[in-house]
């Protein structure tokens, strides 16, 4: 079994992310003074007395509201309580108890699951402010009392968490993880491609662009392999991003692309590539991630003959920096080759953590040195002694040769397409590095290597 999980639920702006990002350690949910700012679900691992569990943070409840967001949020919240093995059920205690935490506290006991009341935003230590006596009419038992913001009375609340969890859950062993972040502009259909890969609705989905603002990490095992996908927050051009929300969530996008072995980069067939949609393409790449640009919405796309072949040009075009990215055509709607998507990823993963000996390499070097000859400067020729592989994910290449200066990056080009040519490297930036030595220190070191 996997480990235990603990949901934090509630109304909105009581305080639950600051909780949230209080146990992990980090912020990784979104905290602002704006009713709503977390949707989705996010998760996370968290350690108490050494023993580990995962954490969710969670939107805010609105039991009255119909409108298409708060309704999704509290779905949301309803998946992360039949998920969890024990609820945390936040409240604010400088706003008492309201007829919406009545309901939401209804809602919990008809789950059936083990729930912790947690008064949130008691400042002061010792004795408890009488103002939390009327929790005790939820009829939940003993509340714990916390300030998330000054981390007061955590550890009780840690303790009556694990009080209720299953003693015979034991975490197993992880093995490799392929982490996939699902980047691209606003509305290009990220979020409705992750509930097609995972077969439900675990983000929320809506025509609204911006409905997601953090990168909700969510784990998925597919046949014998593992993976943990990214939605992240669609990334917009720098002018347009006027919300502190906003802002943050482009910082989680990015930190995404950052942790992730292979990026997505989804593109909205019906609006083409946009110049936001290279930027992501080259942050990527600048990053040494494995890429991959999957063309959603395809299905829109009025198709005759040719049609695939002259949008594929199209992209690898606009693309002209990552040309070793494979382009999928799919449609998160209906699910067309949506699972073609887990052998490439898997593929570009594997691409990009490929080692090459040191001899292969250099039979495929002095191939592409005698076919062309290396560029000259005023009666000196570049010499290129050797090269070896010092590094993986991505693969780094280190050169060794008589004259950094005399290395023209258009021969560079040359050498990476042939060593493209002759392993593959599909989907995965490869990195040079150029080192002078005299004739006589690499040749010394070539018959040592």
């Amino acid at each position: 079994m996997g480990k235990p999980v603990a949901a934090i639920v509630g109304r909105p702006n009581v305080g639950k992310s600051s909780l949230f990002n209080y146990i992990v350690g980090k912020r990784i949910s979104i905290v602002e003074d704006t009713p709503g700012v977390t949707r989705d679900r996010i998760y996370a691992d968290a350690e108490w007395n050494g023993r580990m569990f995962s954490l969710v943070d969670t939107g805010g409840i609105e039991p009255a509201s119909n409108e298409i967001i708060p309704a999704q949020m509290r779905r949301q919240a309803e998946l992360a309580v039949e998920l969890a093995d024990v609820i945390v059920f936040m409240v604010d205690i400088k706003d008492g108890m309201t007829a919406a935490d009545s309901e939401i506290a209804s809602m919990l006991m008809r789950s059936g699951k083990p729930v912790v009341l947690c008064v949130n935003k008691v400042d002061n230590v010792g004795a408890p402010p009488p103002e939390v006596y009327e929790f005790y009419s939820l009829g939940l038992g003993d509340p714990v009392t916390v300030s998330a913001t000054h981390g007061l009375g955590i550890g009780d609340l840690l303790d009556a968490i694990f009080e209720n969890f299953p003693y015979e859950i034991e975490e197993p062993e992880d093995g490799e993880i392929i982490k996939v972040a699902v980047c691209g502009k606003p509305n290009a259909g990220k979020s409705s491609l992750v509930n097609k890969i995972l077969g439900e609705d675990r983000v929320i989905v809506s025509d609204i662009a911006g409905t997601t603002r953090d990168a909700v990490d969510t784990f998925a095992t597919i046949g014998d392999r593992k993976f943990c996908f990214v939605d992240t927050a669609g990334m917009r051009k720098r002018g347009k991003i006027t919300e502190n929300i906003e802002r943050y969530s482009i910082i989680r996008a990015l930190d995404a692309v950052d942790r992730c072995n292979v990026c997505v980069i989804v593109i909205d067939a019906t609006d083409g590539v946009t110049e936001q949609d290279t930027k992501i393409a080259g942050y990527a790449n600048e990053k040494g991630k494995g890429i991959i640009i999957a063309v959603n919405k395809w299905d829109l796309i009025a198709k005759e003959t040719g049609t695939l072949e002259a949008y594929k040009e199209q992209v690898l075009n606009s693309f002209n920096f990552i040309m070793f990215a494979p382009v999928l055509f799919i449609s998160a709607l209906t699910g067309q080759r949506v699972r073609n998507l887990f052998d490439t990823i898997v593929e570009v993963n594997a691409e990009n953590r490929k080692r090459i000996s040191t001899g292969m390499l250099n039979d495929v070097l002095n191939e592409a040195v005698a076919v062309v000859q290396p560029p000259s400067d005023k009666g000196k020729r570049l010499k290129i002694y050797y090269m070896t592989q010092v590094a993986v994910a991505p693969p780094t290449f280190c050169i060794f040769c008589n004259s950094e200066k005399l290395f023209h990056f258009s021969y560079l080009r040359y050498i990476e397409n042939k060593l493209r040519k002759s392993f593959g490297f599909v989907g995965t930036p490869l990195v040079f590095k150029i080192r002078e030595k005299s004739e006589k220190q690499a040749a010394g070191e070539s018959v040592r290597s």
